[in-house]
């Protein structure tokens, strides 16, 4: 058992670096997209990566949260 919970922290430390590191490229592109706008640029295939990054994260999310209740007793 302890091999096992041993296997889902090495997982989770690596979702948990995954998760922070896609908060970074939302803010970065969420900055771009203000860049943009504010240049008088066309911002829809920065907004199409944007939404991208989104689902992404969420998806990392989601497997944080399937990990971290496996951990539960």
């Amino acid at each position: 058992m302890m091999d096992n919970n041993s296997s889902i922290f090495d997982e989770l430390r690596q979702v948990e670096r995954d998760v922070v590191e896609g908060e970074r490229r939302l803010a970065e592109q969420e900055r771009l997209i203000v860049e943009l706008k504010r240049d008088g640029q066309d911002t829809e295939r920065a907004e199409q990566e944007l939404e991208r990054l989104r689902k992404e994260q969420r998806l990392r999310n989601q497997d944080r949260q399937r990990l971290l209740s496996r951990l539960q007793p």
